[in-house]
């Protein structure tokens, strides 16, 4: 069986690289997110699909419906799969969060915030995993951070260990996994975040004032 995930399509915060983890935040897609959507109808397979899943967040589930091309009232939310929590910088430029990780570290959570980077990282893959034991072929609209980690990990080099920051997933660029590399993938990452949790415990926790 197969799994597709996509990151949800254009909005207004993404072409302007501003952070959105509050999902009570309403950020809907722009004009040409829209449009998008209707495009994507050329390279998923939609029709096939048993199980929809989107994120907690508006975006993802209004990019879901406008897939779906009908009303989704089998829509599954599936809230580990939201956003990173940004703290203090929500809503502001991803540069200005982007710093203060490289200062402070992935796993220190930024005022205000409920989670680290790396804690957010786990909780979407446990979602994923979730997803796993749902009706397929399944379709996962989520966000940009975990389609970049599971981009890097399927081009990942032998023995590369997780990095800070992770090259942009395009939006509504679907990654299409037979379940069982899915399982393999999240297994092994989980297996990374362990061992990094491990070697430095003193670096989790509340931000640094």
């Amino acid at each position: 069986m197969k799994t597709h995930i996509l990151r949800h399509g254009q909005t207004e915060y993404s072409t302007k690289y501003l952070v959105n983890g509050d999902p009570s935040v309403p950020v809907q897609l722009s004009e040409e997110g829209v449009r998008s959507c209707q495009r994507a109808w050329t390279v998923l397979p939609l029709h096939s699909l048993r199980t929809w899943v989107a994120s907690g967040f508006p975006r993802a589930q209004q990019t879901a419906l406008l897939l779906t091309g009908v009303p989704a009232a089998d829509l599954v939310i599936e809230d580990r799969l939201n956003e990173l929590d940004y703290g203090e910088f929500e809503g502001g430029p991803f540069l200005g969060y982007g710093d203060w990780l490289d200062r402070r570290g992935a796993w220190r959570r930024p005022p205000g915030a409920a989670e680290s980077q790396r804690e957010g990282i786990r909780r979407m893959l446990l979602g994923v995993q979730a997803c796993l034991a749902l009706p397929g072929p399944r379709l996962l609209v989520s966000h940009g951070l975990l389609l970049s980690v599971l981009f890097w990990q399927q081009n990942r080099p032998a023995g590369e260990a997780m990095p800070l920051f992770f090259p942009e997933a395009p939006c509504l660029q679907p990654l299409d996994v037979q379940d069982a590399v899915l399982g393999g993938w999240i297994a092994d990452l989980l297996s990374d975040l362990d061992a990094e949790a491990s070697q430095d415990p003193d670096d989790r926790g509340d931000a640094a004032i």
